[in-house]
């Protein structure tokens, strides 16, 4: 029996070409495009983000010289609730939400999941640069355009049904079959920056949303260096922005209390933290990981990797991974993902709620 696969297309290269694999493959492919805001004007236009007006039509077009079916999906509701409000709340709270990997998790590989699977779809497949190899999410072969760090918090279930054709080539490779195939959007840049802040401007759209909140901004200390308008607008390891000149080295955001709107401020050294918090642990290549073991993890889309030791333990607020790293990482934010990997297999995933430097590491994190 043919599987059926549901190929989600977003209007760029790669997923115009990953759907075209998996039809040549000889699957009974439909594609499908997320229409994520009621007022598509309000999104990005042009190459900048993922979610624009011409999207919509450069996939309905690569649908057509495929020879697939194609539909557009309203999930505008399902992205204003999971994605949008959840960025928001997220700011609000003093985190650093990453939304594509909301997005990944509750529109792309739960929402549509869910809905696909209902529908009679096997498995939906995607144009993410990663691979899956004995079930367990791999890291593409192209280093640079590698995804795996946004999709480590998918669970089994939803790897199981997933497909990414595109983890055994490199960008340029995907380019040159577009062109080959007569795909339109072989040249389209990629996207990038947050699709639904059509300005670009992130802090302007947390204030449109939050309201100003002045507040003081103080050294490590305590000691009142200056002000900001809000201190959802600031995330760690930031320094440009501050306004606080005539300092004889560089200040670093080092921590953000929403509670009593304070930011605090230091040198780089003070962002230097080996200790890690995650909450709401997702396990995708195995058993939880109930013993401190060696591997690696990675604490923002393709950053640095960091050897560390791993466990989850159990607490009154449900299980929660702690990570331990060998060597101290520079501007580690709340609410960013950490995802654990076995070489270039993911393990699993959690967002991160706390962190702490050697000196307070074992109350933190034993």
């Amino acid at each position: 029996m043919t599987l059926r696969v549901l190929a989600a297309m977003s209007g760029g290269v790669d997923s115009a070409v990953a759907a075209a694999r998996v039809a040549e493959a000889g699957y009974d492919v439909t594609g499908v495009h997320l229409a994520l805001s009621k007022n598509p004007q309000s999104y990005r236009t042009g190459a900048r983000g993922c979610c624009t007006v011409e999207d919509s039509h450069d996939a309905r077009r690569a649908a057509d010289v495929i020879g697939i079916p194609f539909y557009v999906w309203d999930m505008s509701e399902e992205f204003d609730r999971e994605v949008v409000q959840d960025f928001v709340s997220e700011y609000e709270a003093g985190n650093t939400p990453n939304p594509c990997l909301r997005c990944n998790e509750k529109i792309k590989f739960e929402a549509v999941l869910d809905r696909a699977v209902a529908l009679g779809f096997d498995a939906v497949a995607t144009g993410h640069h990663v691979r899956k190899i004995d079930g367990r999410l791999v890291r593409s072969v192209d280093e640079g355009k590698d995804q795996s760090y946004v999709l480590g918090v998918l669970d089994a279930e939803q790897l199981k049904h997933a497909m990414f054709p595109l983890g055994d080539c490199t960008k340029d490779e995907v380019r040159a079959e577009a062109e080959r195939r007569g795909l339109s959007v072989a040249d389209k840049p990629d996207s990038h920056d947050i699709c639904f802040i059509a300005d670009g401007d992130t802090a302007g759209f947390l204030n449109r949303r939050l309201g100003e909140r002045p507040g003081p901004i103080q050294d490590e200390d305590g000691n009142v260096v200056g002000t900001h308008k809000g201190s959802h607008a600031f995330t760690i390891g930031q320094r440009k922005g501050l306004g606080l000149g005539g300092a004889p080295d560089p200040r670093y955001v080092l921590s953000i209390e929403p509670v009593n709107n304070t930011v605090t401020v230091g040198p780089r050294a003070s962002l230097r933290v080996d200790g890690i918090v995650g909450r709401r642990p997702v396990w995708s290549g195995g058993a939880p990981l109930t013993e401190p073991t060696e591997c690696h993890v990675q604490l923002r889309a393709h950053g640095e990797v960091y050897p560390a030791t791993v466990f989850q333990r159990e607490t009154e607020e449900g299980p929660e991974l702690v990570v331990r790293l060998a060597e101290p990482a520079k501007g580690v934010a709340t609410g960013q993902a950490v995802v654990v990997y076995d070489g270039d297999a993911v393990l699993g995933s959690a967002t991160i709620s706390a962190t702490s430097r050697t000196e307070d590491t074992e109350t933190q994190v034993q």
